[in-house]
Protein backbone atom coordinates (compact mmCIF):
# COMPACT_ATOMS: atom_id res chain seq x y z
CA UNK A 1 0.00 0.00 0.00
CA UNK A 2 0.95 3.23 -1.05
CA UNK A 3 1.62 6.16 2.49
CA UNK A 4 -1.70 7.70 0.69
CA UNK A 5 -3.73 4.30 0.56
CA UNK A 6 -6.40 4.52 3.64
CA UNK A 7 -6.28 1.89 6.20
CA UNK A 8 -8.90 -0.91 6.75
CA UNK A 9 -9.83 -1.94 10.46
CA UNK A 10 -11.94 -5.13 10.23
CA UNK A 11 -13.56 -7.00 13.12
CA UNK A 12 -15.56 -9.99 13.43
CA UNK A 13 -18.14 -10.83 16.00
CA UNK A 14 -16.43 -13.89 17.29
CA UNK A 15 -12.91 -15.13 17.19
CA UNK A 16 -13.72 -18.32 18.78
CA UNK A 17 -16.77 -20.63 17.43
CA UNK A 18 -17.48 -24.34 19.82
CA UNK A 19 -18.83 -26.65 18.02
CA UNK A 20 -20.89 -28.48 20.70
CA UNK A 21 -23.39 -31.67 20.25
CA UNK A 22 -26.83 -30.66 18.59
CA UNK A 23 -24.67 -27.23 16.96
CA UNK A 24 -27.03 -26.21 14.33
CA UNK A 25 -24.45 -23.23 12.33
CA UNK A 26 -23.97 -19.83 13.69
CA UNK A 27 -23.53 -16.39 11.75
CA UNK A 28 -20.96 -14.43 11.99
CA UNK A 29 -20.88 -10.63 11.53
CA UNK A 30 -17.74 -8.82 9.80
CA UNK A 31 -17.82 -5.20 10.78
CA UNK A 32 -15.28 -2.35 10.25
CA UNK A 33 -14.10 1.09 8.92
CA UNK A 34 -11.83 2.32 6.12
CA UNK A 35 -9.79 5.51 7.27
CA UNK A 36 -7.22 7.39 5.61
CA UNK A 37 -3.71 7.09 7.57
CA UNK A 38 -4.55 10.28 9.79
CA UNK A 39 -7.63 8.21 11.09
CA UNK A 40 -10.37 10.62 9.32
CA UNK A 41 -13.02 9.48 7.11
CA UNK A 42 -12.31 8.24 3.66
CA UNK A 43 -14.74 10.33 1.85
CA UNK A 44 -14.57 8.82 -1.33
CA UNK A 45 -16.77 6.10 -3.13
CA UNK A 46 -15.51 2.65 -2.54
CA UNK A 47 -16.17 -0.87 -2.45
CA UNK A 48 -15.87 -3.53 0.16
CA UNK A 49 -15.88 -7.17 -0.49
CA UNK A 50 -15.13 -9.76 2.10
CA UNK A 51 -14.18 -13.33 1.60
CA UNK A 52 -14.37 -15.91 4.41
CA UNK A 53 -12.04 -19.30 3.79
CA UNK A 54 -11.63 -22.29 5.99
CA UNK A 55 -8.90 -24.99 6.34
CA UNK A 56 -7.48 -26.32 2.72
CA UNK A 57 -7.60 -30.31 2.64
CA UNK A 58 -6.91 -32.57 0.02
CA UNK A 59 -10.38 -33.63 -2.00
CA UNK A 60 -10.69 -36.62 -4.51
CA UNK A 61 -13.44 -35.82 -6.47
CA UNK A 62 -15.58 -38.86 -8.59
CA UNK A 63 -17.47 -38.89 -11.11
CA UNK A 64 -20.32 -41.09 -12.12
CA UNK A 65 -21.12 -43.03 -15.06
CA UNK A 66 -23.63 -45.87 -16.54
CA UNK A 67 -22.27 -49.21 -16.78
CA UNK A 68 -24.28 -52.17 -18.28
CA UNK A 69 -27.01 -49.76 -17.00
CA UNK A 70 -25.59 -48.94 -13.71
CA UNK A 71 -24.41 -45.85 -12.48
CA UNK A 72 -20.87 -46.77 -11.22
CA UNK A 73 -17.48 -44.25 -10.34
CA UNK A 74 -16.02 -43.46 -13.55
CA UNK A 75 -13.21 -41.16 -13.79
CA UNK A 76 -11.71 -39.08 -10.67
CA UNK A 77 -9.31 -36.35 -9.70
CA UNK A 78 -7.35 -35.50 -7.14
CA UNK A 79 -7.33 -31.76 -5.74
CA UNK A 80 -4.21 -30.97 -3.58
CA UNK A 81 -5.64 -27.94 -1.76
CA UNK A 82 -9.35 -27.39 -1.45
CA UNK A 83 -10.81 -24.71 1.09
CA UNK A 84 -13.40 -26.45 3.30
CA UNK A 85 -15.74 -23.17 2.85
CA UNK A 86 -15.10 -20.16 1.18
CA UNK A 87 -17.86 -17.45 0.83
CA UNK A 88 -17.81 -13.91 -0.40
CA UNK A 89 -19.75 -11.16 0.10
CA UNK A 90 -19.59 -7.97 -1.49
CA UNK A 91 -21.27 -4.26 -1.92
CA UNK A 92 -22.17 -4.64 -5.43
CA UNK A 93 -21.89 -7.71 -8.57
CA UNK A 94 -18.04 -8.27 -8.60
CA UNK A 95 -18.64 -7.35 -12.45
CA UNK A 96 -19.59 -4.04 -11.71
CA UNK A 97 -16.25 -3.50 -9.40
CA UNK A 98 -13.49 -4.92 -10.96
CA UNK A 99 -12.60 -7.15 -13.96
CA UNK A 100 -12.39 -10.89 -14.37
CA UNK A 101 -8.59 -10.06 -13.93
CA UNK A 102 -8.57 -9.23 -10.50
CA UNK A 103 -11.14 -11.23 -9.24
CA UNK A 104 -8.96 -14.02 -10.19
CA UNK A 105 -6.35 -12.92 -8.76
CA UNK A 106 -8.03 -12.08 -5.32
CA UNK A 107 -10.82 -14.61 -5.10
CA UNK A 108 -14.13 -12.98 -5.70
CA UNK A 109 -16.33 -15.50 -6.03
CA UNK A 110 -16.68 -19.28 -6.14
CA UNK A 111 -15.84 -18.86 -9.85
CA UNK A 112 -12.13 -17.90 -9.14
CA UNK A 113 -11.43 -20.33 -6.39
CA UNK A 114 -7.64 -21.14 -6.90
CA UNK A 115 -8.30 -25.35 -6.58
CA UNK A 116 -4.72 -27.15 -6.94
CA UNK A 117 -5.42 -30.28 -9.79
CA UNK A 118 -3.28 -32.98 -8.48
CA UNK A 119 -1.00 -34.44 -11.97
CA UNK A 120 -1.54 -33.80 -15.89
CA UNK A 121 -4.87 -33.10 -16.37
CA UNK A 122 -6.59 -32.13 -19.81
CA UNK A 123 -7.74 -28.35 -19.29
CA UNK A 124 -11.46 -29.01 -20.31
CA UNK A 125 -11.45 -32.28 -17.46
CA UNK A 126 -10.52 -29.73 -15.05
CA UNK A 127 -12.27 -27.33 -15.59
CA UNK A 128 -15.21 -29.95 -15.49
CA UNK A 129 -14.33 -31.41 -12.25
CA UNK A 130 -13.42 -27.73 -10.95
CA UNK A 131 -17.11 -26.84 -11.43
CA UNK A 132 -18.46 -30.21 -10.15
CA UNK A 133 -16.93 -29.65 -7.00
CA UNK A 134 -17.65 -26.15 -6.30
CA UNK A 135 -21.66 -27.37 -7.22
CA UNK A 136 -21.26 -29.94 -4.58
CA UNK A 137 -19.65 -27.79 -1.87
CA UNK A 138 -22.28 -25.28 -2.71
CA UNK A 139 -25.01 -27.97 -2.31
CA UNK A 140 -23.96 -28.60 1.05
CA UNK A 141 -23.98 -25.11 2.16
CA UNK A 142 -19.99 -25.01 1.91
CA UNK A 143 -19.86 -22.55 -0.55
CA UNK A 144 -21.66 -19.38 -0.59
CA UNK A 145 -21.58 -16.01 -2.54
CA UNK A 146 -24.08 -12.84 -2.05
CA UNK A 147 -23.07 -9.82 -4.54
CA UNK A 148 -25.52 -7.18 -1.93
CA UNK A 149 -24.09 -8.84 1.01
CA UNK A 150 -22.29 -5.32 2.56
CA UNK A 151 -23.98 -2.81 3.73
CA UNK A 152 -21.74 0.82 3.79
CA UNK A 153 -22.49 3.58 5.97
CA UNK A 154 -21.34 7.24 5.74
CA UNK A 155 -18.41 5.42 3.32
CA UNK A 156 -16.94 4.95 6.37
CA UNK A 157 -18.31 1.95 8.15
CA UNK A 158 -19.17 -1.51 6.90
CA UNK A 159 -20.80 -4.65 8.02
CA UNK A 160 -21.74 -8.26 6.36
CA UNK A 161 -23.06 -11.28 7.92
CA UNK A 162 -22.14 -14.60 6.62
CA UNK A 163 -23.44 -18.00 7.85
CA UNK A 164 -21.81 -21.17 9.45
CA UNK A 165 -23.28 -24.34 8.83
CA UNK A 166 -23.57 -27.19 11.11
CA UNK A 167 -20.95 -29.41 9.16
CA UNK A 168 -18.27 -27.32 9.17
CA UNK A 169 -14.63 -28.11 9.74
CA UNK A 170 -13.27 -27.67 12.57
CA UNK A 171 -9.59 -25.45 12.17
CA UNK A 172 -8.73 -21.71 11.57
CA UNK A 173 -10.81 -19.88 9.20
CA UNK A 174 -9.47 -16.26 7.63
CA UNK A 175 -11.53 -13.55 6.98
CA UNK A 176 -9.97 -10.92 4.45
CA UNK A 177 -11.24 -7.49 3.65
CA UNK A 178 -10.90 -5.90 0.49
CA UNK A 179 -11.75 -2.25 -0.20
CA UNK A 180 -11.70 -1.27 -4.27
CA UNK A 181 -11.69 1.84 -5.85
CA UNK A 182 -12.41 2.40 -9.55
CA UNK A 183 -11.10 -1.29 -10.09
CA UNK A 184 -7.83 -1.52 -8.17
CA UNK A 185 -7.62 -2.77 -4.06
CA UNK A 186 -6.31 0.11 -2.19
CA UNK A 187 -6.61 -1.27 1.31
CA UNK A 188 -7.04 -5.03 2.41
CA UNK A 189 -6.80 -6.44 5.91
CA UNK A 190 -7.32 -9.89 7.37
CA UNK A 191 -8.57 -11.60 10.75
CA UNK A 192 -9.07 -14.80 11.65
CA UNK A 193 -12.21 -17.07 13.44
CA UNK A 194 -10.97 -20.39 15.15
CA UNK A 195 -13.80 -23.14 15.18
CA UNK A 196 -12.96 -25.86 17.54
CA UNK A 197 -15.01 -28.73 19.01
CA UNK A 198 -15.46 -28.09 22.91
CA UNK A 199 -16.92 -31.07 25.38
CA UNK A 200 -17.06 -34.63 24.88
CA UNK A 201 -17.00 -34.20 21.03
CA UNK A 202 -13.35 -32.70 21.57
CA UNK A 203 -12.43 -35.76 23.63
CA UNK A 204 -13.93 -37.98 21.20
CA UNK A 205 -11.58 -36.16 18.37
CA UNK A 206 -8.14 -35.87 19.99
CA UNK A 207 -8.79 -39.64 20.97
CA UNK A 208 -9.06 -40.81 17.59
CA UNK A 209 -6.23 -39.29 16.42
CA UNK A 210 -4.15 -39.45 19.34
CA UNK A 211 -4.91 -43.14 20.25
CA UNK A 212 -6.04 -44.21 16.76
CA UNK A 213 -5.19 -47.88 16.64
CA UNK A 214 -7.61 -48.07 19.79
CA UNK A 215 -9.90 -46.19 18.71
CA UNK A 216 -10.55 -48.33 15.75
CA UNK A 217 -10.66 -51.43 17.51
CA UNK A 218 -13.01 -49.86 19.79
CA UNK A 219 -15.23 -48.53 17.44
CA UNK A 220 -15.20 -52.08 16.05
CA UNK A 221 -16.17 -53.67 19.08
CA UNK A 222 -18.90 -51.96 20.01
CA UNK A 223 -20.58 -52.09 16.60
CA UNK A 224 -20.12 -55.54 17.29
CA UNK A 225 -21.73 -55.55 20.69
CA UNK A 226 -24.33 -53.45 19.27
CA UNK A 227 -25.53 -55.93 16.39
CA UNK A 228 -25.17 -58.72 18.80
CA UNK A 229 -27.43 -57.22 21.29
CA UNK A 230 -29.89 -55.92 18.49
CA UNK A 231 -30.33 -59.45 17.26
CA UNK A 232 -31.13 -60.72 20.63
CA UNK A 233 -33.58 -58.33 21.31
CA UNK A 234 -35.39 -59.21 17.81
CA UNK A 235 -35.19 -62.83 18.72
CA UNK A 236 -37.12 -62.00 21.96
CA UNK A 237 -39.89 -60.53 20.10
Amino acid sequence: MGQRDPILVPEVSQHEVEVRQGFTGTELLLFGAVLDPGGRAVGNQYDIVVVLKGPAEPARLREKGRFLGVWVNAESTDFRSVPSFFAVASSRPIDEIVDEKTAAIYEFGTDYIQLSPSGVIDLDEQARFSAGLVDLKTRQQLYKQDFEGVQISEQVLYQARITLPSNVTTGTYTAETFAVSRGRVIASAQTEVEVQKVGFERQVEEYSQDLSLLYGLLAVMLSVGMGWLAGRLFAMI
